[in-house]
């Protein structure tokens, strides 16, 4: 199988990066320290002229958790909206309910909005750990993809969960591991878990003061993507 590769990008500079470094798709975001959030409108200008790759955009009106009041739910519709008119290639996000299940009427209703543009639920996935119920609920509202760990802090600790969810999912949705992915563990992975898409950040600098935290490195892209090749 074919494997492919995901970068979340949380500023341009990292976008561009990604590109360079031969990856497939960019998830871009902004805010590194939340997990990422809907990014500015001008960031996402700027990216789609200067990236020819497939472009994501998250949809997430804050940091937090995933129960959104009407006035975001009414704000990430408006960003759909917008984003479409600018040639976005694919939305990301999630909503549960008070109650920790998956918000279906609200998930749907985005999913609909954004037709034919498709549509990732994000790592909400993972905040419940009803994998079977939630892998269902997810297909049922229509989204294309689910970006998860295996419901654990990493895709390399979530590894059986990861296999499960593919073979739950019988190849209706495609599941994509993050969480964590680099090129230390990519190949591993992708033994494992045979699916069409991987998803990281490549940030390997963390601890490198001299060093944006939240930039991707070039090197790490092109080892995780020749990995996969």
């Amino acid at each position: 199988m074919i494997s492919k590769l995901e970068i979340a990008c949380f500023n341009l500079e990292s976008a561009l990066i990604a590109q360079q470094g031969g990856a497939d798709r960019i998830e871009l975001c902004d805010d590194f320290s939340c997990g990422g959030i809907t990014p500015n409108y001008g960031t996402f200008e700027t990216a789609r002229k200067l990236i020819s790759i497939d472009l994501f955009v998250m949809i997430r009106p804050r940091a937090g958790n995933f129960v959104y009041s009407d006035d975001e739910f009414e704000q990430m519709k408006k960003d759909i909206l917008h984003f479409k008119k600018m040639n976005v290639d694919g939305f990301v996000f999630g909503i549960f309910k008070d109650d920790g299940s998956i918000n279906k009427n609200q998930n749907r209703e985005l999913v609909e909005l954004a037709k034919p543009i498709p549509c990732s639920f994000h790592r909400a996935f993972d905040v419940s750990k009803e994998l079977e119920k939630n892998l269902e609920d997810v297909i049922e509202c229509g989204f294309k993809t689910i970006l998860t760990s295996g419901q654990t802090k990493s895709a390399i600790e979530g590894l059986n969960q990861l296999i499960e969810l593919v073979n739950l999912s019988k190849g209706r949705i495609v599941i994509m591991p993050g969480g964590g992915v680099r090129s230390s563990n990519i190949e591993l992975l992708k033994a494992k878990v045979l699916t069409s898409y991987f998803h990281s950040s490549a940030i390997t600098c963390l601890q490198d003061r001299q060093v944006k935290d939240d930039l991707a490195d070039l090197n790490e892209v092109k080892l995780l993507k020749e990995k996969l090749s």
